[in-house]
């Protein structure tokens, strides 16, 4: 293929930007991400039937209005009750104080490493940052039972032995890595020209980094508080030894709670006999935690695609 040379008026061939032959192993490199692909999203049916068929058994006998909308759970006592509001309500009220504390402190510190620390500063606080990711959960569930729990009553706050209120402020602590860290990555992909401009027009560091590239990494920025808020609401460990296991309809963030996870985990253990209707709640939760879930990621794909900024 060729086009006309206007300078010279002669004719100079485009250059093609595919390679003349594969190179030896490309093949085979195709080949293998192709499984990956095939693998995760085959992982992901195999969940949702797995899922599926013993919840549809526990909603034939158990109304799925009276589920979604009752307010007492007990499915282990006679007469049962399958109300999943106040699993629904501990998992609220987790999620909640564990987002105060992982997003904007989260985003704080991205903005740092991003905009104001140094490069031999950022090499040294990014990686020790994440060492906090690396933290096995069983022992950030003690560290709310038997350190963030006393310290909240040290100050004054009266609190239950096993409250929401630890369990969730614990929960963002363990997040913030990811919101940290993902944050950092999207503002750093900012344009460096953005910055210049910015600083040009007489922009202070401050403003340059909240009004340009803040807005301008915005979809990342998204991106990174929606995977921390879904790590907060499939948290298991943390919330099922510091946040109790008493299904209250309650928001008071100083009483005991539990949330669909932790309900997910302690009845998992084997305590019901298999097939029973108290063993298919765990599949019954677990349609409705990854339905929450799925929904939730639905919207946060929505938002990114709307606010996505495409740089040359």
């Amino acid at each position: 293929m060729a086009t006309p040379d206007i300078i010279s008026g002669g004719v100079r061939p485009v250059p093609r930007l595919r390679a003349s032959r594969r190179r030896p192993g490309e093949n085979a490199v195709k080949v293998v991400l192709g499984i990956c692909a095939v693998i995760s999203v085959v992982t992901t049916v195999g969940i949702v039937v797995s899922l599926l068929e013993p919840a549809i058994e526990f909603f034939t006998e158990v109304n799925f209005i009276d589920f979604i909308t009752g307010t007492r759970w007990a499915p282990l006592f006679e007469p049962p009750d399958f109300g999943v509001v106040p699993l629904l309500s501990g998992t609220f009220s987790v999620t909640i104080w564990a987002s105060l504390v992982c997003l904007p402190f989260g985003l704080g510190a991205a903005i740092y490493l991003s905009e104001y620390a140094r490069p031999r500063v950022r090499r040294v606080l990014k990686p020790a940052l994440e060492v906090l990711a690396g933290i096995p959960t069983v022992v950030f569930g003690y560290f709310a039972l038997l350190l963030v729990t006393p310290l909240l009553k040290d100050i004054g706050i009266d609190v239950s032995t096993f409250n929401a209120l630890s369990a969730g402020l614990v929960v963002g602590v363990m997040v913030l890595p990811t919101v940290a860290s993902l944050s950092e990555d999207a503002m750093s992909a900012v344009p460096m020209e953005l910055r210049s401009g910015a600083y040009a027009l007489g922009g202070t560091r401050l403003k340059v980094a909240t009004r340009v590239v803040v807005p301008a990494a915005f979809s990342g920025i998204i991106a990174s508080f929606v995977l921390a808020v879904s790590r907060i609401v499939g948290e298991t460990m943390i919330v099922l030894i510091a946040a109790g296991q008493q299904p209250t309809l309650t928001l008071d963030p100083t009483s005991p709670v539990e949330t669909m996870t932790a309900f997910i985990g302690a009845t998992g253990q084997g305590d019901v006999p298999t097939g029973s209707i108290e063993y298919k709640t765990i599949f019954a939760v677990g349609l409705t935690l990854f339905v929450l879930t799925l929904v939730m990621n639905v919207l946060a794909i929505r938002l990114v695609r709307k606010y996505r900024e495409v740089y040359e």
